[in-house]
């Protein structure tokens, strides 16, 4: 095994931690959640920086993947889904969860110029991208997804994930509850 092979593993499994920070903080942000020491203005700033912060990871992961030559793994396998010659399913989870990462990140970054419901809907692909990203980690990783100490990983960042979705599901604020009254009772 080369260091390759070890970094894009380590890599992806930064990528899946950081990651589920951003669905929580995200979640905790669409929910209005706030404290005195965790204004909404901190939890969206950390969501939004915690963001560029797992693409670079992810970017990396991604990199040292296709880099090691053992899987054979293109460039072209990273953004087209199930397209690759080494395990297509799985390898195309994680090009899913990238094309929507991607997606979540440049519409962020173009949010000025988005009216505020177009962004919510392209946000609502988070929904999406995150569990794409588990499956491709739970089941091409190999050896080491077979872990015990990974699979817990795993199930943490599901339940974590689960416990904060069910929460801003749950979530009244009185903003939330007129815009929710105006669009007619859709979230």
């Amino acid at each position: 095994m080369t260091a390759l092979w070890y970094v894009s593993r380590a890599t992806g499994l930064a990528s899946l931690v950081l990651f589920t920070a951003v669905v929580v903080l995200g979640a905790l942000n669409a929910g209005r959640f706030s404290s005195r020491g965790w204004p909404r203005f901190v939890v969206a700033a950390i969501h939004r920086n915690l963001s560029l912060v797992t693409l670079a990871f992810l970017g990396v992961h991604i990199a040292t993947a296709i880099i090691d030559t053992y899987a054979g793994i293109q460039w072209l396998d990273a953004v087209v889904p199930f397209v690759s010659s080494y395990q297509p399913a799985w390898l195309g989870f994680g090009a899913v969860a990238f094309d929507l990462f991607l997606a979540l990140l440049v519409s962020s970054l173009l949010r000025p110029h988005l009216n505020a419901r177009t962004w919510r809907a392209l946000h609502w692909a988070a929904y999406l991208c995150w569990p794409a990203a588990v499956v491709h980690g739970f089941t091409i990783g190999g050896a080491d997804s077979r872990l015990l100490w990974v699979r817990g990983l795993t199930v943490l960042c599901v339940v974590v994930v689960a416990g904060v979705v069910l929460w801003r599901l749950a979530a009244t604020h009185p903003d939330t509850e007129a815009r929710r009254h105006f669009s007619g009772g859709g979230r």
